[in-house]
């Protein structure tokens, strides 16, 4: 089951039906406990129209109302080795491969809604890097009652450059306006991911594919439920959160975003998360 916010309503489709929500605000609409249960009931009290898929074409938003979106580190073999790669002049080889053996994980805050950007927006990079990669992950939503609610598609961009010169510019290298996208939807199920569940992740330059590749979730390192439990920890969330759950797919050192790249993150329970890279800040 899908849950779709528009410019019109919140949408749910449900096995090829599209129905419109009665509820008006985002948070309370996805923060309920056992969510996928509550959203089954009210269907039964919704009428489908298939006009109603119409409003996802014209008029989607990013599935976000108040919630902060945070985000897991050296969770892939892949990102460990590519972290001790970029960091390795600067000193930091070291720290990345303890982090990925270490019991406690590498939790970050990514960012507050108003930087999110939704399915088919733009994307930014950094005027001050000149290294930047997007980075596609299965991202969940946790509601405030502590239960993974739901999936959506998430897009950590990073400026490798920066987070390479010294990993205390990782706040800098992840987070400003612009550096996260998620979307196309909330999915949410009564069952888990399957662990054969794959992330794709195509890049088109001038209409032409120059990067495709792929992972399956059963390469992460670490469970959900182990990330969810130290963000826990000492965090509340009165409306819930999204917490990225990193990338298993980096592209080659030589390659960099740049303006008017199209990404398309898919995975195939979810959808595809679409995003243009747009022109950079201007300088203040």
């Amino acid at each position: 089951m899908k849950l779709y916010k528009t410019t019109k309503g919140f949408v749910i489709e449900d096995e090829g039906y599209f129905y419109l929500s009665k509820h008006t605000d985002w948070d309370t609409f996805v923060n309920r406990r056992d969510l996928f249960f509550e959203v089954t009931r009210e269907l039964q009290k919704l009428i489908p129209d298939y006009d109603y898929k119409s409003y996802i074409v014209s008029g989607s938003l990013p599935p976000i109302g108040t919630q902060e979106v945070w985000a897991s580190g050296v969770t892939y073999l892949r990102s460990k080795n590519a972290r001790i790669e970029e960091s390795k002049e600067a000193g930091g080889g070291d720290f990345y491969d303890k982090v990925y053996a270490a019991p406690r994980p590498e939790l970050f805050f990514k960012s507050t809604a108003h930087r999110v950007r939704g399915n088919k927006q733009e994307i930014r990079i950094r005027r001050d890097s000149k290294w930047n990669v997007p980075e596609p992950e299965l991202t969940l939503f946790i509601n405030s009652f502590g239960q993974l609610a739901g999936y959506t598609i998430g897009n950590d961009v990073s400026s490798r450059d920066i987070e390479g010169e010294n990993p205390l510019y990782l706040p800098q290298a992840k987070t400003y306006d612009g550096s996260a996208a998620i979307g196309p939807c909330l999915y949410i199920t009564d069952e888990p991911l399957p662990l054969d569940t794959e992330i794709r992740l195509d890049i088109f330059r001038d209409g032409k594919q120059i990067f495709h590749e792929s992972i399956t979730i059963d390469q992460i390192k670490r469970s959900f439920d182990e990330l969810m439990c130290y963000l826990l920890k000492e965090l509340s969330f009165p409306t819930g959160c999204y917490l990225m759950t990193g990338t298993g797919i980096i592209p080659k050192d030589d390659f960099n975003l740049i303006v008017k790249d199209e990404v398309r993150i898919t995975i195939s329970e979810i959808g595809t998360l679409v995003n243009t890279v747009g022109m950079k800040k201007a300088a203040v």
